[in-house]
């Protein structure tokens, strides 16, 4: 069985209408009780839920408190590659953009190593669009034998894969594989992603099950807010994080807010998503999931960002470049999409601080697991 079994008993406009029809009786209810679940979500993400977004802050700081302490932890993208087969027609790496691709070497990546090592970082995200024959499982084994040396922490934002590749990237020190649906809804899924793999709705939804079976430490969700109605693209976005967590229980969990951005190429937003909106559906995620992390990229303005600090988020990216080699490398290369806030690492982590955060560079080592396998063998 796979979340695929579970989608298709869910449809669309039926989750659009209980949304809808949602009272502010209903969000009362909802937020007056102590263990939530999806209903009260769904609840959450309501219009009828608008009046209460004070009191919903009030509550998403609380428990976010409770569980992760006042601390925010930092990471940074590297882009490998931006060699791509798919068509999508949002992103700068389809195939369609005729512009000059690159793939970094291992004396790039070492160069970009260095650059981000002496910023800080501890934890490093590697990006690459998804081209099969260049950009596949040696060309990732190679990369991150050679990064594992300087990170304590590596995330990775490829294209979907095996079970068994994601057991040899485990193996090799990944700690978290971040895959986004970009929208649960299979019609306008299949509209936006017209060509290439990626085009295989039902792949790409299975592949965080593939994920939990090889046993990595986290798995990263999302959608790509502004391809479809974001309430119900959420709804859907926590069923499957629901599912997930009661499935590969030993598993951490992780949601992402990617809202569209202009890239080479791309499509005006199809469903235009406000800051508002987006306090809103954070708001509702740290109150229906205490133990979910919360994630906020550089995708976003600085004002947002400088607000949303304490308000539910978890970990922040900061310093970003979309392109590979854009550190030191190749800054004129293609990048993914554009950037918002655009300031340096030591400004936002002088930003933290001042709002009575800590920044943290490091909260996982592969040794700490280690160490927690040789305590269950005592």
């Amino acid at each position: 069985m796979s979340f695929y079994e579970i989608y298709k008993n869910y449809d669309w406009e039926d989750i659009r209408q209980q949304i809808d029809a949602t009272t502010p009786q209903d969000v009362a209810t909802s937020l007056a009780k102590s263990k939530r679940d999806l209903g009260d979500f769904l609840h959450f993400l309501s219009p009828a839920a608008r009046p209460f977004l004070e009191d919903m802050a009030q509550l998403s700081q609380q428990l976010t408190h409770k569980r992760f302490g006042k601390t925010i932890q930092l990471y940074t993208p590297m882009y490998l590659s931006n060699e791509c087969h798919n068509i999508c027609t949002y992103c700068g790496f389809s195939i369609d953009n005729k512009i000059r691709r690159k793939t970094l070497t291992a004396t790039e990546i070492e160069q970009e190593i260095q650059l981000l090592k002496h910023q800080g970082y501890d934890h490093i995200l590697l990006v690459t669009g998804e081209a099969n024959h260049t950009v596949h499982l040696p060309y990732f084994e190679q990369a991150i034998k050679q990064i594992r040396a300087h990170f304590s922490t590596i995330s990775i934002e490829v294209q979907p894969l095996e079970k068994d590749e994601y057991v040899v990237l485990a193996q090799l020190g990944v700690y978290a594989v971040l895959v986004y649906q970009e929208t649960y809804h299979e019609a306008v899924y299949k509209h936006y992603h017209p060509k290439g793999k990626k085009s295989n709705f039902r792949y790409r939804l299975e592949t965080p099950d593939r994920i939990g079976q090889a046993g990595v430490h986290k798995i990263g969700l999302g959608v790509l807010l502004g391809l479809e109605d974001w309430r119900v693209d959420s709804f859907f976005t926590a069923l499957h994080l629901d599912y997930l967590q009661k499935t590969y229980w030993k598993t951490k969990y992780s949601i992402s807010f990617p809202r569209l951005r202009p890239a080479e190429g791309n499509v005006e937003p199809n469903f235009c998503m406000e800051d508002i909106d987006l306090l809103q559906l954070m708001f509702a995620y740290r109150i229906w999931n205490e133990d979910v992390e919360l994630s906020i990229s550089t995708r976003e303005r600085e004002h947002f960002r400088n607000h949303v600090i304490g308000l539910g988020v978890t970990s922040m990216s900061a310093g970003s470049k979309t392109n590979p080699g854009g550190y030191s490398v190749d800054q004129d290369s293609l990048a993914q999409f554009e950037i918002c806030d655009n300031r340096s690492t030591a400004a936002i982590y002088q930003l933290i601080q001042s709002k009575g955060y800590e920044p943290v560079w490091t909260d996982w080592h592969a040794s700490y697991a280690n160490y927690l396998v040789e305590q269950e063998l005592c």
